[in-house]
C-alpha cells in the first residue's frame, strides 16, 4: 500500500507492506538532504540504508519488524521492495527527470559500478562475488538482492557490478554508488520542461 504526492514539484510517498514475515513502514523524499531514520533489527543493514540516504540526497525513514529469528533475507529483500515502490510512487509519471546515469564509486580497494535506466522496464543484471559471506548479522550476497528487488519494484533497469578484497568495503561501495546514480538518474532536466525523456511520451 503507498501513497504519493508528487504536484507542485514535491516528489514523495509513504509505502506500508505487512506479510507473514516482515511488517514495514517507509517514508520516500527524492529532493531530500540526505536525512535518515532507519530501524531494521540488523545494523549493518541500517547503516547502509543511512548511507544510501545520504549519498542520494533522499529523506528515507524505514521501520521494519522482521522474521530475524530466521535469517536477514526477508527484511531485506522486503524493505529494498517497499523503498522501490516508493521510488515507483514520488517519481509519478517520470516528467522531466534525466532518466539516464552511470555511477562508479570506489571505497579503498573496493570499486561498484552502477548504469541505470529509469525505463518502466525492470531488468537487473550484477557482476562480481563478495569477499567474506557476511557483515556482522548482513549476508554479504543479499546487497545484490536488495538492489535486484529494488529495480523489480521500482521499475528500473539496472546493471551493477562490485570488486574488491572486504566486503564492508564492497556492499558498502554498492550501496553509495547506487544512490548516486538513482541520485543523478531521477533529477529534474529543468531543459525538459516537464516533457516525458521517450520517443514514447510515457515511461
Amino acid at each position: 500500500m503507498s501513497d504519493e504526492t508528487t504536484e507542485g514539484g514535491v516528489r514523495e510517498a509513504a509505502v506500508t507492506r505487512e506479510t507473514a514475515e516482515t511488517d514495514i513502514e517507509v517514508t520516500l523524499a527524492l529532493d531530500g538532504d540526505g536525512e535518515a531514520t532507519v530501524d531494521t533489527g540488523v545494523g549493518f543493514f541500517d547503516h547502509m540504508l543511512t548511507a544510501f540516504a545520504k549519498h542520494g540526497l533522499f529523506d528515507l525513514t524505514v521501520q521494519c519488524d522482521g522474521d530475524l529469528h530466521i535469517d536477514d533475507h526477508h527484511t531485506v529483500e522486503d524493505v529494498a521492495i517497499a523503498i522501490g515502490q516508493a521510488f515507483d510512487a514520488a517519481l509519478g509519471e517520470k516528467r522531466g527527470i534525466v532518466r539516464y546515469a552511470d555511477r562508479r564509486v570506489p571505497l579503498d580497494e573496493a570499486v561498484a559500478d552502477v548504469v541505470v535506466d529509469v525505463s518502466g522496464r525492470p531488468y537487473f543484471d550484477f557482476d562480481g562475488a563478495f569477499s567474506q559471506p557476511s557483515v556482522g548479522e548482513f549476508t554479504s550476497d543479499m546487497a545484490a538482492h536488495f538492489a535486484r528487488s529494488l529495480a523489480m519494484n521500482a521499475g528500473l533497469t539496472l546493471h551493477a557490478g562490485v570488486t574488491g578484497e572486504n566486503a564492508h568495503h564492497e556492499v558498502e561501495a554498492l550501496f553509495k554508488t547506487l544512490a548516486r546514480a538513482l541520485d543523478d538518474a531521477t533529477r529534474v532536466d529543468e531543459r525538459r520542461a516537464g516533457d516525458t525523456p521517450s520517443t514514447k511520451g510515457e515511461l
